[in-house]
């Protein structure tokens, strides 16, 4: 059996208001902040960590917050969109929740399957997916991503014969594929190449369950000539960067240590919180940091948007 990784592990966008950022995915879309942190590469912005109550691999959406960057271009050598699962059967009570805090949707039939179709406050575009599997009353987690592909051949060939992926659907526009817990379209008619900034993705990361399995796949994609990053300490997860050849840049990250690694659980996203390279440095990296108003409880779902 081939090698396969099993599915989403968390998203990284852009955003250039952390407030507007945090208000939207705590108060609007039910995500707990799991982690308060910096972006380790630039300890001058935060990085925002959100998922479910513990921060679980396949439900993190992270963003760097550069505040007042310039926006960006959606397009291709990106994840053009990111897809949540929901309950099945709460499509209604999703819409009238997003068109009250003042943000349109549009509801389409994607592979058989309603989708609701909206964008964040910087334009980040995000859908929500009914899920048999979802059990939550809220969000779950990642259903999949949309990627827009420079050279969608290419990529298609590196998804099915290395990464694991398996085609189960395609038409004139759009592929589909799975893994075990996420799905992947791609958009077959490539389009204008997009540009970072805020409202984009930044990269997209695959689950694997622990280092010796990162090991493995950092041996096996550099056998496939791919210029692969080495492992990189993110605390709370060791990574793997590499773009796929249509352009997009994939990492591939481990499950563990997870977010309790360095707070209780009902600390989580409580305060702000830096690894130990950056401790020292508190101080000064705080006076580039904007103010950012939190709870003092995590919210929940049920009495959010209602």
């Amino acid at each position: 059996m081939k090698p396969a990784l099993p599915g989403l592990h968390h998203v990284t966008a852009i955003t250039a208001n952390a407030q507007k950022n945090h208000d939207f995915y705590t108060q609007t879309l039910g995500l707990r902040l799991v982690k308060l942190t910096v972006n380790f590469d630039d300890p001058s912005s935060y990085h925002l960590y959100y998922g479910d109550s513990v921060g679980s691999p396949g439900t993190i959406m992270t963003f760097f917050a550069g505040e007042g960057a310039i926006p960006g271009r959606i397009g291709n050598g990106q994840a053009t969109t990111t897809v949540f699962s929901v309950p099945i059967g709460t499509m209604n009570t999703w819409r009238a929740r997003l068109e009250k805090a003042g943000f349109p949707v549009k509801q389409l039939e994607v592979w058989g399957q309603q989708r609701l179709e909206f964008t964040d406050p910087d334009g980040l575009q995000l859908a929500l997916s009914e899920d048999k599997d979802s059990k939550e009353d809220g969000i779950s987690g990642f259903a999949g991503v949309v990627l827009g592909l420079a050279r969608p051949a290419e990529s298609h060939r590196l998804f099915t014969e290395t990464l694991g992926f398996e085609l189960v659907a395609e038409d004139s526009e759009r592929r589909l594929y799975r893994s075990q817990h996420s799905w992947m379209e791609t958009l077959t008619a490539p389009g204008a190449n997009g540009r970072m900034g805020a409202g984009t993705v930044h990269h997209i990361a695959w689950r694997t369950p622990d280092d010796a399995h990162q090991e493995l796949w950092l041996e096996r994609l550099q056998g496939q000539g791919l210029r692969v990053s080495p492992v990189m300490d993110r605390n709370y997860f060791h990574s793997i960067y590499f773009r796929e050849p249509g352009g997009v840049l994939f990492e591939i990250a481990t499950d563990p240590p997870g977010f309790t690694v360095d707070q209780p659980l009902e600390e989580l996203g409580r305060k702000l919180v830096l690894p130990s390279w950056l401790e020292p440095h508190r101080e000064k990296i705080q006076r580039f940091l904007p103010p950012l108003k939190l709870p003092q409880a995590t919210p929940d779902f049920q009495s959010l948007g209602s």
